[in-house]
């Protein structure tokens, strides 16, 4: 019996393929792996779309029907009437959010534009010094400047406006997409720009006919990066605006932490929908340039 245990043994390797074995391991090892990498995604979304979830079903419910289910569970009846509410309370603010940020996104992408195109192919005496000082405003945090900004906006008469709110977040965001925009010049090979003055091209000909029109990936990420960081902030609002001048982050933060009658929870959550949708929007639409446009200088040549 043995004999024959050994010989089929050795008559069911011979019939396997060589090396056949092995390739069925590594092909159940990467399956697990990927099951393992698909399972930590799926929680990861949970985790991030289980509250815009929440958010989005309680503000179609009615307060009897909030009070009588629980977070996850299906309106009654769908009702817009804390979503007419929420406009009423923020709607002005959102176009105060508006009229701050557009501006402020453009001059400041402009801006960092020009900075990083100087300092990658007009270099001068103390450029790199420059650069790196322009750098550190990077790391600055928002307390920091509080009190400049503010003598600055009140000499200037800008306080509490509009306008001095669009320049605080111009010059705090200068330091990033000059950052942005120097990294991706640097990989523009200087041959190119070099090139162009030959031919009598000059300072303003070579920026805005030859590499803005190859800076639409860069531009790109200077444009999310600005619209979230000023559309989303909140402490810049509260500080250097007051009144009808507010963003809507401030008049959303008033109206949560209104404790007058009883606590209108649809709203609320209306509310906080209204505010975050033209980020989620930019990220939705044009969230696959960020990534592309961050890596695109990261080879030079």
């Amino acid at each position: 019996m043995n004999d024959v245990s050994v010989a089929q043994r050795r008559s069911s390797d011979v019939l396997l393929p060589p090396g056949e074995g092995g390739a069925k391991r590594r092909m159940r090892a990467v399956s697990l792996s990927r099951l393992a990498i698909h399972t930590t995604l799926v929680l990861a979304c949970a985790v991030y779309l289980v509250p815009l979830l929440v958010m989005l079903l309680t503000s179609f419910k009615t307060p009897d029907d909030i009070r009588s289910g629980n977070l996850l569970s299906i309106p009654d009846v769908f009702t817009l009437i804390g979503w007419v509410k929420a406009w009423d309370g923020v709607g002005g603010y959102f176009w105060n959010s508006v009229k701050i940020t557009i501006p402020a996104v453009l001059i400041s992408t402009l801006l960092g534009a020009l900075n990083g195109y100087v300092l990658a192919m007009w270099r001068f005496r103390g450029s790199q010094l420059f650069f790196g000082l322009l750098l550190f405003g990077c790391f600055l945090p928002f307390q920091v400047i509080l009190l400049p900004a503010s003598f600055t906006l009140g000499q200037l008469g800008l306080a509490n406006t509009t306008e001095g709110l669009v320049l605080v977040h111009v010059v705090y965001g200068l330091a990033f997409t000059t950052l942005f925009f120097r990294n991706f010049y640097v990989s523009i090979p200087e041959a190119l720009v070099r090139a162009a003055r030959l031919d009598g091209a000059g300072f303003f000909t070579i920026f805005g006919r030859i590499l803005l029109p190859m800076s639409v990936p860069i531009i790109m990420v200077c444009l999310i990066w600005q619209f979230t960081q000023i559309w989303n902030d909140f402490l810049f609002g509260v500080v250097f605006a007051s009144g009808d001048t507010q963003p809507i982050t401030v008049a959303l933060n008033n109206l949560v932490n209104t404790s007058t009658g009883a606590k209108e929870y649809n709203v609320d959550m209306a509310a906080a929908m209204i505010a975050g949708l033209p980020t989620l929007l930019v990220y939705i639409l044009a969230g696959k340039y960020f990534l592309r446009g961050l890596t695109a200088g990261s080879v030079k040549g």
